[in-house]
């Protein structure tokens, strides 16, 4: 019989383990779900009998122009009524992305964060013991032992210290670069955290970022906006000694990249696909770093760890829980 232990790696270590006879480990994760909208993709998540689960960020839509949270109140109330009983049972792990932050493509500059933040730590049951009632920023990490194979999963916030982006000026305005070497996505004590934390002890690192890490070409929110902390973050990843993935989101649309030894799957979204008529005339979307194409139907992400034969399983999959995407990587990172 296999056994798993969840600990969480905060100020104070938190234990809780259950016991399953699953040969694997699955991880499913996935983004933009709106609360307004019907959910019926929790039917296929549910089937395949997961271990843990990853919300990516837009967890509700409660933003307004304002910034003002009382959307995001009773955005947080509806969805409560959404999100199946069955998923509570499971390893739960949750980063937030704009929509659940308080305003559209928002960073540091936000009044309300600290609101934000108390909201979403309040609807996620984060217990009063976590760090992250004690301190700025919703990122943390959490180390999974699957009978002595860990993973350190980290989750991080790229919302709460960001620096402002910059835009081109005009109707259809899109972001450039942020050339500001002062300028920031994690903040000064999120790299500090981040730089400890990934070199703790594990057999495998799984990075959660709302946005997308290795995808440049699109005119989106992305990291390669602030072409400095992308680097470093490539950087630091890259020079790890532990196999690295990266799950995001964002994008309303879902892919798979690879840069030397780095991996990243991008699933979004779970109810508020694009739609076709809406996009007309949208180029197709190519990057250097992507494996085949994009898909855009509803979707979400299973990431399969099997500790004997040492590799695990990476898939995009449709509102049916057919594969769409897939990418077998052995854990020496080949």
């Amino acid at each position: 019989m296999k056994n798993y232990s969840i600990t969480f790696i905060c100020i104070v270590a938190l234990i809780a383990s259950n016991f399953t006879t699953a040969e694997t480990y699955k991880i499913a994760f996935g983004s933009c779900l709106d609360q307004d909208y019907p959910q019926p993709i929790w039917k296929a998540i549910k089937n395949e009998n997961i271990n843990s689960f990853i919300f990516l960020g837009d967890n509700v839509y409660g933003d307004v122009a304002s910034g003002k949270l009382v959307k995001m109140k009773k955005a947080y109330a509806d969805q409560k009524k959404m999100i199946p009983n069955w998923l509570y049972e499971k390893d739960l792990n949750v980063i937030w992305d704009d929509h659940d932050y308080g305003i559209n493509d928002g960073g540091g500059s936000y009044p309300l964060k600290k609101q934000a933040q108390q909201l979403y730590l309040d609807f996620w049951n984060i217990s009063l013991n976590d760090s992250r009632r004690k301190r700025e920023g919703i990122y943390t990490n959490k180390f999974i032992n699957i009978d002595g194979f860990i993973v350190n999963l980290i989750l991080l916030d790229t919302r709460y210290f960001r620096s402002n982006l910059n835009k081109t000026i005009g109707i259809n305005s899109t972001y450039k670069k942020n050339l500001d070497p002062s300028s920031t996505i994690l903040g000064n004590k999120q790299w500090t955290w981040l730089k400890e934390t990934i070199n703790k002890k594990a057999d495998l690192v799984i990075i959660s970022s709302s946005i997308q890490l290795l995808a440049t070409s699109h005119r989106f929110e992305k990291w390669s906006n602030f072409p400095h902390e992308h680097l470093r973050m490539k950087t630091l990843l890259k020079q790890s000694k532990i196999p690295v993935l990266i799950v995001s989101g964002d994008r309303h649309q879902g892919s798979i990249y690879k840069e030397d030894n780095l991996f990243e799957i991008t699933s979004s979204s779970l109810n508020k696909a694009l739609s076709p008529s809406k996009f007309i005339g949208r180029p197709k979307e190519v990057d250097d770093a992507m494996i085949g194409d994009m898909y855009s139907g509803e979707n979400y992400g299973l990431i399969t760890i099997d500790t004997e034969k040492k590799e695990y399983l990476i898939e995009l999959k449709d509102l049916n829980g057919q594969k769409v995407r897939e990418l077998l990587i052995p854990l020496d990172g080949s």
